[in-house]
């Protein structure tokens, strides 16, 4: 197969993208804009392979789209490519209007142009896989609620609500065109190659430089945490073996409060790094004033993708997590790159007008 990855230099998708040329005989085309986030550093080993291609391309781009397709001939789409921090979006929500609904929709048309002109059996072949969140879903209410693929959608801020958007518009292209769909919604990703705005990659970082380690309200906010190599994997058996139509939901069997998460970090850096000055590294944490709708809990429900498909993550959180914070003590060159000055103003606009909270 001949994959088109869009979004393939950030976190998820140059995972997906090493999985493809590391352990398969297909080839992937990675389609990036190239923002703040997206970093082919990423990509190391992979772009070297004849099977990988890059395009530097917006998706809200269709000139450049159409290009992109009749040049490449993909078998398949995986749609990876959105704005993804939930404070950002809330300081900020217009990037996530246009690219999460306004380039899923060119880039659906696009898509749906070029397989109409296939012939039938390449048209009968052809996938289109919108990779999603469980954000979508918005907030459990009991302990032992799980989101499973027919939870009604409820998002609460303006990114889960841009991601729902994009998934009802997958959904109605499949409906109402007949396009060879498929939406997946996964849980909290974490491990290498994590831009430093999220919460493990942002305390790792901030703990080496003995900075505050701000944390949310109580830090009581309940995430399931997947390995994003055991999402890469995911994400390929279901664009290769799904069924056309369906919905999976894809977790990591890892629920943990984020202090939890937290301080699993400090406890790992305190056992790698013994001199450090700042150790013990849980001293650093600082409970700040939480953000406007942050929903409470996540967790979900992955039988239907290991019942139907055979999937089920190989990490557990221990292990993963461990892999997590060894990669970033071993990758410093990858780190001072990605903290560019934009992200510096950023962290000084999200967190330094946060009261500290008792």
């Amino acid at each position: 197969m001949k994959i088109l990855v869009t979004g393939g230099a950030g976190f998820i998708g140059s995972a997906v993208i090493r999985h493809i040329i590391g352990n398969t005989d297909d080839s992937a085309i990675n389609l990036d804009k190239l923002t703040y986030a997206g970093n082919l550093e990423s990509l190391q080993g992979a772009e070297r392979s004849p099977r990988y291609a890059f395009e530097r391309v917006d998706i809200c781009d269709r000139v450049a789209l159409d290009r992109v397709f009749h040049e490449h001939q993909p078998d398949a789409v995986m749609h990876l490519a959105a704005e993804s921090h939930v404070d950002r979006s809330i300081t900020g929500p217009s990037d996530f209007i246009e690219t999460n609904i306004i380039g899923t929709y060119t880039l659906l048309e696009s898509a749906r142009a070029y397989w109409s002109a296939l012939d039938e059996e390449k048209r009968g072949a052809f996938r289109f896989h919108h990779i999603s969140t469980d954000e979508v879903y918005g907030d459990l209410e009991g302990p032992e609620d799980l989101f499973t693929e027919t939870t009604p959608y409820a998002p609460s801020s303006p990114y889960s609500a841009s991601k729902a958007s994009s998934d009802h518009l997958v959904r109605a292209w499949a409906r109402t065109y007949g396009l060879p769909t498929l939406v997946t919604n996964c849980s909290n990703n974490y491990g290498p190659c994590h831009f430093p705005e999220k919460l493990i990659p942002l305390i790792i970082l901030n703990a080496l430089e003995g900075n505050p380690l701000p944390i949310y309200g109580k830090g009581d906010q309940v995430r399931d945490w997947l390995y994003v190599e055991d999402h890469a994997r995911a994400l390929y058996k279901v664009v290769t073996e799904g069924a056309v139509g369906q919905t999976y939901n894809i977790g990591g069997h890892n629920e943990k409060q984020n202090i939890e998460v937290v301080r699993s970090v400090c406890a790992l850096l305190d056992e790698l790094l013994p001199e450090s000055p700042s150790a013990p590294h849980f001293n650093l944490i600082t409970h700040v004033s939480d953000r406007p709708g942050h929903d409470l809990r996540y967790a979900i429900d992955a039988s239907k993708i290991q019942r139907e498909l055979g999937w089920r993550p190989e990490e557990t959180f221990d292990s993963g997590i461990r892999k997590t914070v060894e990669w970033y003590l071993g990758n410093p060159e990858w780190v001072a790159h990605v903290k560019s000055g934009s992200y510096q103003q950023w962290l000084n606009t999200n967190y330094s007008t946060r009261k500290e909270s008792a």
